[in-house]
């Protein structure tokens, strides 16, 4: 049998190297530990250019444009990269030759010698685990994050943590699908939300659903697991755990855990009761983000913070790029980046969050790939508070102009150039120009961040 600790020498193929980074952090980190990698990818070379660049330095085999069934069968580990579904054919044919697989998530938890706070939900797990970051690291020093937040990749951050490290990891339910077979979950285990997303790969919810129970399921009575009370699906999370749970809610009384009592963030253990901080002092503009300062307070309490710390972290917290980020106010237009909402219900968050009713004054820049995504709730918001839309060319963009139909003024643009100088013809002073997609990125941009980037690179050069 393999032993994942020593892999020296070791045939190691990586299916996935992708262009977000993880790809790339995990064939360094395999060649650091003596492995002979090979990385394949269905892309070709030249779309994987920026990839390939970093890891110039580092003796690689490539296998681009194609997988080999050879290799997958002759490794001696396969690491999958998150977004490779578990029923390939590839992975199959390794699973028939007892080749072992492994994901960048599993690697991190069997070599992290420190307990693991870790993020998961549909949306908002990059913006919770930057939060809980800022606000404990004002008294552990020593706290690391790592995830799916660009620049700050699991095995990259490995090496920096030692068995007393505070460890808080973003999980997205690619990555989960291999805990199963660790049978591990993190010692806290916070749930922002469950909605309808990534369909298109597990097909029902249920199935869905049970790739994001892997992060609670194997936890044990010492273990803590942090759930929204305000909705459908992680209310009924409690009884898929053994451990001790937290509730967080803007709507209703909870205990133990933290709530919104008019002005007042509050927190209760289960017996006292306490007002730590008014909302009037914390700058945020959407529901969600109040949901995460709730859940910023638990963590903040579970690792022993004073009122005090955790007000001036929660205070201090300016927020993650490309979630409702503001990028420029230009002729009395306000642009905002919003390119991680990625379904529509995130979509939907922005739109409330910045919009007025009244006067409808957003020109929304949306739409694009589906994923077998229901649209028909923003489409209501879309003609509640938008004046204009611009859709890139897509799939979902289809579905949603058809379902606006001749309700609101929308029309298909091939461009992040065209998209914005269509959005600057049709606002005005006291306006705003917002890019929240509610759908993926696939198709005219490399994914969000690229489409993010190429939204801000163009407002910047209006005048």
């Amino acid at each position: 049998m393999l032993d994942i600790n020593n892999l020296k020498n070791k045939k190691v193929l990586v299916m996935g190297l992708g262009l977000h980074g993880g790809g790339v952090s995990v064939v360094k980190w395999l060649v650091k530990q003596g492995a002979q990698v090979t990385a394949t990818d269905l892309k070709i070379k030249k779309d994987l250019l920026p990839s390939l660049a970093k890891l110039k330095a580092f003796k690689v085999k490539y296998v681009l444009g194609r997988h080999n069934l050879e290799d997958f069968r002759k490794a001696d580990l396969i690491v999958q990269n998150p977004g490779v579904p578990a029923n390939s054919q590839y992975l199959i044919a390794a699973k028939k030759a007892g080749v072992p697989i492994e994901n960048e998530a599993t690697l991190f938890f069997r070599r992290c010698p420190a307990p693991i706070l870790a993020v998961t939900g549909t949306k908002g797990k990059s913006s919770l685990v930057s939060l809980l970051f800022h606000v404990l690291k004002s008294k552990f020093k020593d706290t690391v994050m790592a995830g799916n937040i660009r620049d700050v990749l699991m095995l990259d951050v490995l090496p920096k943590i030692k068995k007393n490290t505070k460890v808080i990891l973003e999980l997205s339910s690619f990555q989960l699908e291999g805990l199963a077979g660790l049978k591990r979950s993190p010692h806290i285990a916070f749930f922002t939300n469950i909605m309808r997303d990534h369909l298109n790969r597990y097909g029902t919810m249920p199935v869905y659903i049970n790739a994001k129970l892997n992060m609670i399921k194997f936890q044990n009575s010492n273990d803590f697991a942090v759930l929204n009370a305000d909705n459908a699906y992680t209310r009924r999370f409690a009884k898929e755990t053994k451990a001790k749970v937290f509730w967080f809610s803007l709507n209703k009384k909870v205990s133990p855990g933290a709530y919104r009592e008019k002005n007042w963030l509050i927190f209760t253990d289960g017996h006292k009761k306490e007002k730590v901080l008014p909302l009037d002092k914390l700058d945020v503009l959407a529901d969600y983000q109040r949901e995460q300062f709730l859940a910023g307070l638990i963590a903040g309490k579970l690792f022993g913070l004073s009122n005090g710390i955790i007000f001036e972290g929660l205070k201090s917290y300016k927020g993650l790029h490309d979630r409702l980020e503001f990028i420029k106010e230009i002729n009395g237009i306000k642009y905002y980046n919003d390119t991680a909402a990625t379904m529509p219900e995130a979509a939907i968050s922005a739109l409330k969050a910045l919009g007025n009713s009244k006067r409808k004054n957003i020109v929304l820049l949306a739409g694009g790939a589906n994923k077998n995504l229901v649209f028909q709730g923003f489409c209501r918001h879309i003609v509640r508070y938008c004046k204009a839309v611009i859709l890139f060319k897509g799939q979902a963009s289809l579905i949603i102009a058809k379902q606006l139909g001749k309700k609101i003024k929308h029309e298909v643009v091939k461009s992040m150039e065209e998209a914005v100088g269509r959005a600057v013809k049709l606002s005005q002073k006291g306006d705003i120009v917002l890019l929240s997609p509610g759908a993926a990125s696939f198709g005219l941009f490399k994914h969000e961040f690229d489409r993010g980037e190429q939204f801000k690179k163009c407002v910047k050069q209006q005048k």
